[in-house]
C-alpha cells in the first residue's frame, strides 16, 4: 500500500536522521573551534620559526574548521564523528610533541605560550572536550526530547558552554597577545645602530631553535658615551607575562610601560625581553634565557652603542636571580659574562619552597610553574648576593607570608 501523504516534505526511511543541536553539541562545537583557533592565530610567528610546522598546524586547523562547520550545518552521526576525529588529531599531535618528544625542536607550541606558559594545555583541553562531547552526541537518540528533558539538558549543560566560551576567548587572546602577535615580529631588525627615540625589536637568542624577542627602547638623545642598559625581566612567577609595554602580556606581568619612557628620557636604554614560560618550558629555562639576554647585550654592545659594564636587571624574582644565582649559562655567546652591575626587584618572592600564606592565584602559579624540586633552585635566598652588587628591593602592600618577600628576607639574601 502506498502512503498517499509521502512527499518531498516528509522524510523517508532511507534519510539520515539529524542529531539534536543540544547543549552538548553546542559546547563541543565551541570547544573544537576554540581549540583550532588557538594554534591558528600563532601561524605567522610559527611560519617564521619553522615553515613545516606552520603548514601542518594550518592544515589541521583548516580541516577541523571545515569539519565542525559541516557538522553544525547538518549534524548527522557521520559528520559528528568526522568532527571528533579532526579534534582528536590535535590531541595526537600534542601528545606526540609534549608527551613523546617526537616533533623535535623548535617547539611548535612555543608561539602560543608566549604570555601564558599553559596556553597549549588549554588548547588540547578544549580539543579533548570536543572529542568526548561529540562522541557522546554521536551515540545519542536523534528523536526530539520532551520539553522537560530539553529544559533540564540546558540547565545542566549551560555552565559547560560558558566555560568553553571563556576558555576559547582566553586562549586565543593569550596566544595572540591581544591580536598584536607573539614571538619575533616580521619587522625585527639586526643588532646595529638603532633609531634614537624609538623602540626596535631584535632576536636575542634561539634556545632549542626558539627565537626570543627583545624590545630595545632607545633614548631620544644619544650621549657621546655609551648608554647604560636596564634589562627588564617581567614578572609572573615564571608562568605569565610578556615583554611589551601594553596588551594582555603586559597586564599579566604588571608591566609599568610608562617607566620605559622615564628611563629613556634619562639616557638609559631599556631592553625588555620575552623568555620561555613554564610549564611549557620547565625551570631553569627562564633563567638561562635571561642570562643569554645579558650576554647578547654585551656581545653587541659596540653595535648597539651600550656600555657592557653598566647593565642592570629590573623585574621580579627573576631579576633578583640574575644578580644572585651563579651559573645557568647555556646557549649562545659563551665568551661573555652574564653578570649584571645592579638589580632592582619589585615585589618578588624570596623563597618558592614556602607557600603558606600566599594568595590562591600566586600559589596556583607557583604550582603550575615550578615542581617541588625546582622551587628551592628558583629561590633567590638559596644564593644570596655575592660581592658588592647593589640591590634595590621595592615591596608594596604585603602579599606574602612573613619573611617570604625580598625585604623580609634581606638579611638572609645579603648574608
Amino acid at each position: 500500500m502506498v502512503n498517499s501523504l509521502a512527499g518531498p516534505w516528509m522524510p523517508t526511511s532511507t534519510e539520515t536522521p539529524l542529531l539534536r543541536r543540544g547543549p552538548l553539541l553546542v559546547s563541543s562545537f565551541v570547544a573544537a573551534l576554540g581549540g583550532a583557533a588557538i594554534p591558528a592565530v600563532t601561524l605567522p610567528p610559527l611560519w617564521r620559526m619553522w615553515q613545516l610546522h606552520a603548514m601542518v598546524f594550518g592544515l589541521l586547523a583548516l580541516i577541523e574548521t571545515v569539519a565542525v562547520v559541516a557538522l553544525w550545518s547538518r549534524p548527522t552521526r557521520r559528520t559528528v564523528l568526522i568532527g571528533a576525529a579532526s579534534a582528536g588529531a590535535w590531541v595526537v599531535v600534542w601528545l606526540a610533541g609534549r608527551g613523546l618528544g617526537k616533533l623535535g625542536d623548535p617547539d611548535p607550541w612555543q608561539p602560543a605560550d608566549a604570555v601564558f606558559g599553559g596556553t597549549d594545555y588549554l588548547a588540547v583541553g578544549l580539543q579533548a572536550v570536543a572529542v568526548l562531547g561529540l562522541l557522546i552526541v554521536a551515540t545519542g537518540d536523534p528523536r526530539p526530547p520532551s520539553i522537560a528533558k530539553w529544559v533540564a539538558s540546558w540547565i545542566v549543560g549551560f555552565p559547560l558552554l560558558i566555560v568553553t566560551l571563556a576558555a576559547s576567548a582566553a586562549g586565543v587572546t593569550a596566544a595572540s597577545d591581544g591580536f598584536t602577535g607573539t614571538g619575533v615580529p616580521g619587522d625585527a631588525v639586526i643588532a646595529s645602530a638603532l633609531p634614537a627615540g624609538r623602540m626596535s625589536t631584535v632576536e636575542y637568542c634561539r634556545p632549542e631553535g626558539v627565537p626570543l624577542p627583545m624590545d630595545l627602547h632607545m633614548p631620544a638623545v644619544r650621549d657621546t658615551r655609551r648608554a647604560p642598559v636596564v634589562l627588564y625581566v617581567h614578572g609572573g612567577e615564571f608562568v605569565l607575562g610578556g615583554r611589551k609595554a601594553a596588551g594582555p602580556g603586559a597586564w599579566l606581568a604588571g608591566t609599568d610601560g610608562a617607566l620605559f619612557k622615564e628611563l629613556t628620557a634619562r639616557g638609559f636604554v631599556v631592553a625588555s625581553i620575552d623568555y620561555r614560560l613554564a610549564p611549557a618550558a620547565p625551570w631553569p629555562a627562564q633563567l638561562t634565557d635571561a642570562k643569554c639576554a645579558v650576554r647578547f647585550l654585551k656581545a653587541h654592545a659596540g653595535a648597539l652603542g651600550v656600555d657592557p659594564a653598566r647593565i642592570g636587571a629590573w623585574g621580579g624574582s627573576l631579576a633578583a636571580l640574575l644578580g644572585t644565582a651563579p651559573g645557568f649559562d647555556e646557549g649562545q655567546y659563551p665568551g661573555q659574562s652574564s653578570s649584571v652591575r645592579a638589580a632592582i626587584v619589585t615585589s618578588g618572592l624570596a623563597d618558592y619552597s614556602r607557600l603558606d600564606g600566599l594568595d590562591r592565584v600566586k600559589r596556583a602559579l607557583v604550582h603550575i610553574g615550578l615542581d617541588p624540586e625546582a622551587r628551592r633552585a628558583a629561590s633567590p635566598v638559596t644564593y644570596g648576593v655575592t660581592g658588592a652588587l647593589p640591590l634595590l628591593i621595592q615591596q608594596g602592600v604585603p602579599v606574602t607570608p612573613a619573611g617570604n618577600d625580598l625585604i623580609g628576607s634581606a638579611a638572609t639574601l645579603l648574608g
